[in-house]
């Protein structure tokens, strides 16, 4: 599955209490936590002068929250789509994160009413090539397993943690780069 060269940036949600405590969230619906409501204020200040021209985000809450908070500070609407929802994780939502993590982002490993590494693939890349379609230059707010599959069509290694509240530049190249936003 091949994701378009086109620029875009990447913001995972805020922090929930559930990202303090490394439980395992998936589709469960956390809300953002006070320090992940800062974060997703300070995340629009990073990208207010960085030519978003729309927003597009997961329908779970904490993306919600973050890409309206960003919304405000941009004034731009916010269009969601249900296939940047999270990975479901099944039986091991409300657990701590663990070994199995790595094993199910190399489809050695798919928890019991969850969805292998490779359907979310199947499902994000679509999705993302949806909201960088249009002209001009998205905003995708969603969730770290997600931007994992994401890193995997970029030609990146999906086993690196994508940081809560933190812009990313996506640049198209052999591999992408990405850019954090001071």
């Amino acid at each position: 599955m091949k994701l378009d060269d086109k620029i875009f940036f990447f913001l995972r949600h805020g922090e929930t209490d559930w990202n303090t405590q490394g439980l395992t969230q998936g589709r469960t619906d956390i809300p953002l936590n006070a320090n992940g409501r800062a974060q997703a204020e300070a995340a629009a200040q990073r990208v207010l002068h960085a030519g978003i021209t729309r927003i597009v985000c997961s329908t779970l809450g904490r993306a919600r929250a973050t890409a309206h908070t960003v919304s405000l500070t941009l004034d731009l609407p916010v269009t969601e789509d249900p296939d940047l929802r999270e990975a479901m994780f099944g039986d091991q939502e409300g657990k701590p994160m663990g070994h199995w993590y790595d094993q199910w982002v190399t489809n050695a490993y798919t928890p019991e009413g969850g969805e292998t590494f490779t359907d979310l693939q199947t499902r994000i890349i679509p999705a993302i090539n949806r909201a960088i379609a249009p002209p001009g230059c998205a905003l995708v707010v969603g969730h770290g397993a997600m931007f994992r599959a994401i890193r995997a069509a970029m030609g990146l290694s999906p086993a690196v943690r994508t940081e809560n509240g933190i812009p990313l530049r996506c640049i198209p190249g052999l591999p992408w780069e990405l850019v954090p936003l001071p």
